[in-house]
């Protein structure tokens, strides 16, 4: 029997029942948006470092990917309103420790139990919302909602509470956030039943230990690739420590997938060639997707515009990517066929995007500027989020159950590690290279600079440098994307097996296993 999650009075008001949807589903999601906000403020209540912020939300990560596959069990077999409320509640105490936060460890641990809940909260909302669509085919337009959420969470969270810290105690933005999660509370009492109806699967031996190892694996390669870079990679005690570590581990963890009478993960996955191939297209994606940050950061360093000009850009940036994805999401339905075209058309309009800032990228940018190159980014992802998933999870033979959600989700994290770690990493080496080039050029003889020493002193050339020296830094970065972007258009286009993918509409790649 299938599964009745709403009371009869929010089933006569459909529009009215996916709003209120949308309304609990952000309220999963907002953390990351709250998290990205008040890093600054938290760095300086903590006394932390910036590394530290990053290690904390990839920590967060590490919390959601081991739940992830354990709690697609849960929702077979706990009543799904009464486990909604009780992560809920959950989420409301960890938002109530937040506001006493007065060191880095325990700013650390309630991220990682925040992305339990996040995971737990996301993943039930993710079964509910694919339950109420009538075809296999609108399994596209339930991704393109859940996907896009998760996209522009951060954007729209962040857009909120830029209204409340400038002008209160940021600690009070988890007031607020407690008082959204009592009203979601509230609502999700009001239209789910108590009771579904679905048939309860008892809860199979769960592979705990490779939890552990899991958990164990993803913290410490976080660890080396975060604080790597910072401390030099295998020069540091502390990072060769970790990264021998987690190669035990991890190849612990792949030991027990292979052992295990129920693993977290079913390898069988890999045996697809496709499945392989979109693993890769989401990786390349979500690592040249965050090279926005960058334009954001330079919105706030270089341009030292206000935080409300910053999230407007971004609020332009999910416009794009809202206007792309509805139509992305009606194509696909349409043209299942031709899903090469639809992974050319989002990475050429990822490639226009770094064009255009490689072209236009100055000290004296102006808001209007940006609102194309941004705009073209957001299209981007809104055109290659929903095929790339759609054709990865497709792509896994059905009985392997939700594994490969949970792959996806793994590769994210891996993704994000290589960006943070990667970004940061070329940040420095281009620096370095750009300061020491500029330098070069400073010496006694040099008339202009001695002018320009007198005139402004020596501290506003050393800011003059460093300007120069991150605007030379992102074109850098940006043109090393571009090179890469262009490297898979010519790829994509060439790969016979993709030029001959149909991309079948599976029900099961959104469905709760059933053993």
């Amino acid at each position: 029997m299938r599964p009745s999650y709403f009371k009869q009075w929010i089933t006569a008001y459909p529009v009215l029942m996916r709003v209120c949807l949308y309304f609990i589903l952000l309220s999963g999601l907002a953390p990351f948006g709250i998290f990205a906000m008040t890093s600054t403020y938290a760095l300086s209540l903590a006394g932390a470092q910036p590394e530290d912020m990053s290690f904390a939300l990839l920590v967060t990560y590490v919390g959601i990917l081991v739940t992830l596959p354990v709690q697609f069990r849960f929702l077979r077999y706990f009543e799904t309103r009464s486990y909604l409320l009780l992560n809920i509640i959950a989420g409301i105490l960890l938002s109530a420790a937040c506001m006493s936060i007065s060191d880095m460890i325990f700013f650390t641990i309630i991220r990682f139990f925040q992305g339990i809940i996040i995971c737990n909260i996301a993943g039930c909302m993710l079964i509910i919302i694919f339950s109420i669509l009538k075809s296999e085919k609108t399994q596209v337009i339930g991704s393109s909602v859940f996907y896009g959420s998760i996209l522009s969470s951060g954007a729209l969270i962040g857009l909120a509470v830029s209204l409340v810290v400038p002008s209160y105690d940021w600690n009070r933005i988890y007031t607020y956030f407690m008082i959204y999660q009592v009203l979601t509370l509230i609502l999700s009492i009001l239209i789910f039943k108590a009771h579904a109806g679905h048939k309860r699967y008892p809860l199979y031996q769960i592979d705990w230990i490779g939890c552990i190892l899991f958990i164990t694996a993803g913290l410490t390669i976080a660890y080396t690739m975060i604080y790597g870079p910072k401390y030099y990679w295998f020069e540091d005690e502390g990072i060769i420590t970790s990264a021998l570590v987690s190669l035990i581990t991890i190849s612990c963890f792949v030991m027990r997938l292979l052992t295990a009478k129920r693993p977290l993960v079913n390898l069988d996955v890999f045996k697809n060639r496709n499945f392989i191939l979109g693993l890769v297209l989401l990786a390349f994606y979500y690592g040249v997707k965050d090279s926005i940050n960058l334009i954001y950061s330079y919105t706030a360093v270089v341009l030292r515009w206000e935080t409300n000009d910053t999230l407007l850009l971004a609020m332009i940036n999910v416009a794009g990517l809202v206007i792309a994805m509805a139509l992305t999401a009606q194509l696909l339905l349409k043209y299942r066929h031709h899903i090469t075209y639809f992974f050319l058309a989002g990475f050429g309009f990822m490639l226009i995007y770094h064009i255009i800032i490689l072209e236009i990228l100055t000290p004296d940018l102006s808001f209007t500027d940006l609102i194309m190159p941004v705009f073209f980014q957001g299209a981007a992802s809104g055109s290659l989020m929903v095929p790339i998933i759609v054709f990865t999870l497709s792509s896994a033979p059905s009985y392997t159950g939700t594994t490969g959600v949970v792959v996806a989700a793994y590769t994210r994290f891996t993704s994000t590690l290589n960006s943070v770690a990667g970004f940061y990493t070329l940040q420095l080496y281009y620096n370095q290279s750009h300061k020491e080039s500029l330098l070069s050029g400073i010496i006694a003889e040099n008339v202009m600079v001695m002018e320009r020493l007198n005139s402004y002193g020596q501290s506003a050339l050393n800011r003059t440098i460093i300007i120069q020296s991150q605007l030379l830094t992102i074109r850098s970065v940006f043109f090393f994307a571009a090179e890469s972007i262009a490297a898979v258009l010519i790829l994509i286009f060439l790969l016979p097996s993709l030029n001959k993918t149909i991309l079948h509409w599976n029900k099961r790649m959104f469905v709760l296993p059933r053993k």
